[in-house]
């Protein structure tokens, strides 16, 4: 899986909010969730990225272009 890390930050931003409130409301240190973004979000788990999309939010086609649309090489 290759997650849009860029789109991902940038809708955090968007949306007025911060890496570090997302990772709190998916239960997450703030240091393992940006990590998490530094290794190209391929760790996030189906139940993380769920939490993810909730809290920034993001609609489901944000969701499905950044978490799960292949991107050419």
């Amino acid at each position: 899986m290759i997650v849009n890390i860029a789109r991902l930050k940038g809708k955090i931003v968007e949306h007025g909010n911060t890496q570090e409130a997302v990772a709190s409301a998916i239960g997450m240190d703030r240091s393992t969730f940006y990590r998490k973004l530094k290794d190209g979000g391929e760790k996030f788990t189906i139940g993380e990225i769920h939490g993810i999309v909730s809290a920034v939010p993001l609609s489901r086609d944000e969701a499905i272009d950044i978490f799960f649309t292949q991107q050419s090489q």
